[in-house]
């Protein structure tokens, strides 16, 4: 028998206990006010073997974004000593690459509060030496967070090590039981913010990282924006709202993310609300597209695209789609349309980012950008290019 381990399951916001993020707490007085802040719970990822890699996304996301967790360090002794962000993005920042979870432990004054299990293979599942180091985690008193399709909570041995310790085990991925999963019933179409997908023609091609650039450029610019996530990556970064699409049964994937986006609009009342993406719609592993745009109903999409991947990821037999046709699916498939294309710019040089951008601009006749490579005010001027109600004029002086 299985002891029972206490999980978090994937549409449930805010996560409660040492694996909670940042909470505010304020205790209003009649003629004082105390705020009080609890600092995020500290991380270790763990990416052996392929950080800065398609199957480390949790990890390189987790490095350039992250609310529900401090990370303090990366896994990986393939980039042993090195600077996380100077691996990633040529841009150093203060999260070192570790060669195991020791060197990782001992780099910290105090064992972290939590083990991140910060890869998605193909597989979705535990390697055996993976599962070895998520047991010495344990072992140490570290809380557990996977993204896995393999539910870690359920493991015998794993289950039983994080009870003995009294740890949680979140699993991202597993979703909460079929009698509360909510069915589609058509109320996002009373959602008063404008819904903008961040689709793209792959997966793990950038759709996340350029949806929560573009969250943070609009939040900055005043624009209330809220980012629904829908994988485990975003989830984990800290999105409060969300659900992993691919962790939920067809028949309710269209009602979960619609409820989603219906709670943050009532809860938030934002201007915007940004849908992050999975997979392709023209991919035929992935079927998640398709529920995003209908659960969605999107009144824009922002397409990801690399223009250098010559494969789909996983399957060198399947030829990249151009952004062209991916454009032209999605808006026969839904009624919405394309207002831009944001590139993944891997296995490209500075002037081949800037022809690629120029060229498709012209091709498409749509605005091009990189979220990473450039300004992230050109991702704002596509989104207002769009839609230029947006924009707030400041309130006129009264005479």
């Amino acid at each position: 028998m299985i002891p029972e381990i206490h999980t978090v399951d994937t549409g449930r916001r805010p996560v409660s206990g040492a694996q909670a993020p940042a909470m505010i707490h304020d205790t209003s007085a009649r003629s004082s006010s105390v705020t009080q802040i609890t600092p995020p719970p500290t991380a270790i990822v763990y990416c052996e073997g392929n950080f800065a890699k398609i199957d480390g996304k949790t990890a390189n996301g987790l490095v350039r974004h992250s609310e529900a967790y401090r990370i303090v360090s990366i896994i990986d002794s393939n980039h042993s000593g090195d600077n996380s962000g100077m691996v990633l993005d040529g841009a150093r920042n203060t999260i070192p690459i570790l060669e195991s979870l020791n060197a990782a432990v001992a780099h910290e004054p105090t064992i972290p509060d939590t083990f991140i299990y910060g890869m998605a293979p193909s597989t979705g599942r535990l390697s055996t030496a993976d599962r070895g180091v998520v047991l010495d985690a344990i072992a140490r008193g570290m809380n557990v967070v996977s993204g896995l399709h393999e539910y870690l909570s359920d493991d015998t041995e794993i289950a039983q090590a994080a009870l003995a310790r009294q740890i949680t085990i979140r699993d991202i991925r597993k979703p909460k039981p079929s009698k509360d999963m909510r069915l589609f019933d058509g109320s996002v179409a009373n959602v008063d913010a404008l819904r903008i997908a961040v689709l793209g023609t792959d997966c793990a091609i950038g759709k996340r990282t350029t949806a929560t650039v573009l969250a943070n450029t609009l939040n900055a610019k005043g624009i209330k924006t809220v980012l629904v996530g829908t994988g485990q990556t975003g989830l984990m970064q800290g999105a409060k709202y969300g659900v992993a699409m691919d962790a939920v049964p067809p028949q309710f994937c269209c009602g979960e993310l619609e409820g989603a986006i219906v709670a943050a609009s009532a809860a938030e009342q934002p201007d915007v609300i940004l849908i992050e993406g999975q997979g392709a719609l023209s991919h035929p592993a992935f079927c998640t597209s398709a529920f995003i745009l209908r659960g969605s109903q999107p009144d824009a999409v922002i397409l990801q695209h690399a223009p250098k991947r010559s494969h789909r990821c996983d399957f060198p037999n399947m030829p990249m789609p151009t952004a062209a046709s991916e454009i032209a699916l999605i808006e026969a498939f839904s009624d919405t349309k394309v207002i831009g294309v944001t590139l993944n710019h891997e296995g490209m040089s500075e002037t081949e980012i800037a022809s690629t951008i120029a060229g498709q601009t012209e091709k498409l006749g749509l605005p091009v950008t990189d979220a990473l490579s450039r300004p992230a005010a050109n991702l704002l001027a596509m989104v207002l290019a769009a839609y230029p109600d947006l924009q707030h004029e400041p309130p006129v002086a009264a005479i």
